[in-house]
Parts: structure tokens; C-alpha cells; sequence
């Protein structure tokens, strides 16, 4: 069996697979692997599926899938999964940390300090007693939940496939669970129903000027709805480590051109403990399917 990781894993994990054959990073060579490892930045699609002519099995190291032509890899027989558990606390922990530099003014009073300003009169806010929405309520959302209630937060979100939550109020519709919202937290894959699910129209229906965290998808956002009503004073911050392209360009993302707006380079699973847990989840999901037969 070769192995071809094709993108960043923990540096462990070459040796820990070792024990089921050949292990590569050599891109090269991706016409003979038979277990493909990628990340985000390989996108597995048909074409890319083609060249793997031997391959049986992609695993995706994270939560999305949504670079795997998934149902041309189900037609070529190739088994596509994930690591769903692995990132959720690292991605959680991001996720919140933005909303907390949010709340703290971390991101101005920074940047007014190395101008040589003293903004002391400018007041933070706390996150205690505020109402935070959640836009799906999967692995990630969970330990979010879990995060916002230790600080005193009101817990809601919409996830059209939970039923029931012990850790959060379930609204029927996104523009429920959005309206009171003074936090926003975005955990959706990007799919047809998601596309720009953050758009103008929802949010003329926010009451509250809420700060929007995405550490989801960037298309699930229409970036220059946000950009305007970051413009028009309609939300107070916007936070987001994912992009609709990626990297995004500066000069064409309307978002660089607001003030009230933090980034990040995708980095919320960029932890070394999540790449550990990716690495062994890796394992484990090979050690099951050659147990079962299927690779």
C-alpha cells in the first residue's frame, strides 16, 4: 500500500503509518497511491480524481468535504471520509477567541496603542448576559456552546438536521435564531443551501448590530453584503478566518476596505495538538477499513 499525504500534517505521522506500507509526500507519485491525505488546499476534483488511477481511499484531515468531488469519487469506487472529531477544539477555541477580542477591543486597542494613542476612554463590552447565535450546531458549535454558557452567554442556534440540544435554544429558521443576536457564530459546510446564507436580506433582519464570527466557509458569506452594512453601521464587527477564495486578494475582497473587521489565515485548525489528533483519527480510519477489507 502507498500512501500519499499531499498536504500539511504533523510531522509524526509518515512514521505512524508506516505500518501499512510506503509513505509519501511526493506529489508525483499521485497516479500510484491507493490512500490519498489532504487537507484544504488539495482539491480532489475529477480531474485530480483521474490521475489517481489506483487509489481507494481519500481522507480528508478536518471537518468539510467539500474539496472532494464526492460523488465522482463514490462512482470511481473510492471511499471519502474526514477527521469530523478532531478539529472541533481547536476550530471551537478560534472561534471564541475572536469573539472575546471582539468584545475587549483587542484588535483597536492595539492598533491605537502603536499609533501612539492612549484610547482609554474607549469602553470594552462582556460577553456575560449577551445572546450569541449559532449557525449549525455540529462538533464544533457544541464545544462553542459549551465555551459561551461558562461566560454567561444565552445559547440559540439553527441546524435544520438537531432536533434537540441540551446546550443551546433551537430556533426553526436562521432568521430566528439571528434576529436578537448580539453574536453571531458561523459552523456550516458550504453547500448549494448555505451559499451566501449571510447576505443582505438577513441582515436587515438583525436587531442588534451583532459581531458575525465565520470559522466555517467563506461562501456562505456574501463578503460585500458584509463590507456594506460594516460601511453603513448595520454590524458592529465582522470576524473571519475562512474566505470565499483563498488566499483572498487585498485589493479585490471588499472586506479590506472595512476598519471593523478581524482576519485570520484559515489557521483554526492549525493547532499541533489538532494536527496530533488528525494524525491518529488518520490512523485509526486505515486501521478500520484494511481491517474490514475495503482498502
Amino acid at each position: 500500500m502507498l500512501i500519499l499525504i499531499a498536504d500539511a500534517f504533523d510531522k509524526s505521522l509518515p512514521e505512524k503509518l508506516s505500518v501499512f506500507g510506503e509513505v509519501t509526500d511526493d506529489i508525483a507519485r499521485l497516479g500510484e497511491a491507493d490512500v490519498i491525505l489532504i487537507r484544504s488546499k488539495t482539491k480532489a476534483t475529477k480531474e485530480y480524481i483521474d490521475k489517481a488511477a489506483k487509489c481507494r481511499l481519500i481522507i480528508r484531515g478536518g471537518v468539510g468535504m467539500d474539496n472532494i468531488d464526492l460523488a465522482y469519487a463514490k462512482e470511481k469506487g473510492i471511499i471519502a471520509t474526514n477527521t469530523p472529531k478532531s478539529s472541533a477544539p481547536a476550530v471551537a477555541e478560534m472561534a471564541f477567541a475572536l469573539m472575546l477580542s471582539t468584545a475587549s477591543k483587542v484588535c483597536f486597542y492595539d492598533r491605537t496603542m502603536k499609533a501612539g494613542e492612549w484610547a482609554k476612554k474607549t469602553k470594552r463590552s462582556e460577553l456575560g448576559g449577551k445572546t450569541l447565535a449559532l449557525l449549525g450546531l455540529g462538533n464544533i458549535a457544541k464545544r462553542v456552546a459549551v465555551l459561551a454558557t461558562a461566560f454567561g452567554m444565552k445559547v440559540q442556534a439553527y441546524d435544520k438536521y438537531v432536533t434537540s440540544s441540551d446546550l443551546a435554544e433551537l430556533k426553526p429558521t436562521v432568521e430566528d435564531a439571528v434576529r436578537d443576536a448580539d453574536y453571531i457564530s458561523m459552523h456550516l459546510p458550504y453547500t448549494p443551501e448555505t451559499d451566501k446564507m449571510i447576505n443582505a436580506e438577513l441582515i436587515k433582519k438583525m436587531e442588534k448590530k451583532p459581531v458575525i464570527i465565520n470559522t466555517g466557509r467563506g461562501k456562505c458569506v456574501d463578503e460585500q453584503a458584509v463590507a456594506d452594512a460594516l460601511k453603513a453601521g448595520d454590524l458592529t464587527w465582522f470576524c473571519t478566518d475562512v474566505y470565499s477564495s483563498e488566499p483572498p486578494s487585498v485589493t479585490d475582497n471588499p472586506l479590506f476596505g472595512c476598519e471593523n473587521v478581524t482576519f485570520s489565515p484559515h489557521v483554526g485548525a492549525n493547532s499541533n495538538e489538532n494536527l496530533l489528533r488528525i494524525g491518529q483519527e488518520v490512523y485509526d480510519t486505515i486501521a478500520k477499513l484494511k481491517e474490514e477489507g475495503k482498502i
